[in-house]
């Protein structure tokens, strides 16, 4: 199928609907093909089941070396650290402690996150430290951490425990950016990747930039290395997110673009200093709409990035079936929303409710009038069952005389 930009929204879908129907090969993964296409990888015996949308143009083709799927890559070490731990154990092994090893973690260059729920305490007993040590070795890494849950602080900070290494400090690489943190003081948020390309995309060249809630600069990074942002104003109350964030600065070489305001952004005493403002905060961001207004330049106003959470009740999604394009049939709602999808209703009257108390805040603030439009209303993902984190591109501007 086609991999231009413009046809990817239909390309995802046609993905989902193929996952759903269970006619993908989950041992490949999508791979780019000569002519700006991609190929997605179809069950041989399911071919006769195939049906896709008249208007997707696609054709059949056989890869003789198809790309291995991420989980397929993943589950070669996961068999190799089972049947190391089945040798080291001998007649101890059985069918209940093959179920404890993990089929997925997270990497963060050396170091190998795993879930809270891995491995149970009969195999620490039993095999003690040279556990980790195995693990390691299996997996690729040279150190070895836990995650527990996350602690309710107000920051977010995790319950990692380190099992094999002596410093939590790891780098990530994303779209060529280098994020560093200590996994015992700060989360990584990989959900947020579709928003930091989006972000890395925007035409920000000679403009300021103000991060209400810069972590450990998620969005301050994209804004700096790729969206040509000329300076940003990143704010975190976090201090181990704050010492994060000031050596990835460093680590991109954009740190003399960079002003790293310390504390709770309510508090901040910027005005009239930003063209654009990122309000990346869930489940809201509310709190801080005051202080976007008064930090947007008020003689030309600005684009808010307002992150919100919110409720989408579940609703059947029509399909038509090829050859047949008036028939439509109910898919169950599975809770999970492509980016740059239709946008639901109750996204919209969030977004229009937003509007309309932007548009109030401004014109309190300023004593005159400003209007408020609706640039993009997207899902960045799906954050529980039928609640949503979406973001709302709103461009703000003072009504000229």
């Amino acid at each position: 199928v086609p991999a231009l930009a413009t046809e990817r929204r239909l390309a995802q879908r046609l993905r989902e609907r193929l996952e759903e129907d269970q006619l993908l090969d989950g041992r490949y993964g999508l791979q780019q093909v000569p002519g700006g296409r991609v190929a997605l990888p179809v069950l041989e015996e399911k071919l006769p089941q195939l049906c896709l949308p008249p208007e997707m143009p696609w054709e059949l083709l056989w890869i003789q070396d198809p790309v291995p799927s991420r989980a397929s890559r993943r589950r070669a070490p996961a068999r190799v650290l089972r049947e190391e731990l089945r040798r080291l154990l001998g007649s101890s092994w059985s069918e209940e402690l093959e179920q404890d090893v993990p089929h997925a973690w997270q990497r963060h260059g050396d170091m190998v996150l795993l879930g809270e729920d891995t491995f149970r305490a009969v195999l620490w007993e039993k095999l003690g430290p040279a556990l980790w040590e195995t693990v390691a070795s299996a997996l690729g890494a040279r150190r070895v951490a836990r995650r527990g849950r996350v602690l309710p602080d107000g920051m977010r900070t995790p319950s990692v425990t380190l099992l094999l290494g002596q410093d939590g400090w790891v780098e990530h690489v994303d779209n060529g950016i280098r994020y560093t943190f200590d996994v015992t003081k700060c989360m990584f948020s990989a959900g947020n990747i579709t928003e930091k390309l989006r972000v890395a995309s925007l035409p920000c060249s000679g403009e300021v930039l103000v991060d209400l809630y810069a972590g450990i600069g998620y969005f301050t990074l994209p804004f700096l290395v790729h969206a040509g942002a000329a300076f940003v104003h990143a704010c975190e109350w976090n201090v181990h997110a704050v010492e994060a964030l000031r050596r990835a600065l460093v680590l991109n070489g954009v740190q003399d673009r960079c002003h790293v305001h310390h504390g709770d952004s309510r508090q901040l005493e910027l005005r009239d200093t930003a063209d654009r403002v990122n309000l990346g905060l869930i489940p809201s961001s509310e709190e801080g709409w005051p202080v976007a207004c008064r930090v947007l330049k008020k003689d030309t106003g600005g684009v808010l990035h307002i992150h919100h959470n919110v409720e989408t009740p579940p609703a059947p999604v029509l399909l038509a079936e090829q050859g047949s394009p008036e028939a439509q049939h109910p898919v169950e709602d599975t809770g999970k929303e492509t980016v740059g999808a239709r946008i639901r209703p109750e996204w919209q009257r969030w977004a229009e409710a937003t509007a309309t108390r932007i548009w109030g805040l401004l014109e309190e603030l300023h004593g005159r009038p400003w209007c408020t439009s609706i640039l993009h209303v997207g899902a960045v993902k799906s954050y529980a069952p039928h609640v949503h984190h979406l973001v709302l591109d709103l461009e703000c501007r003072p009504v000229l005389p």
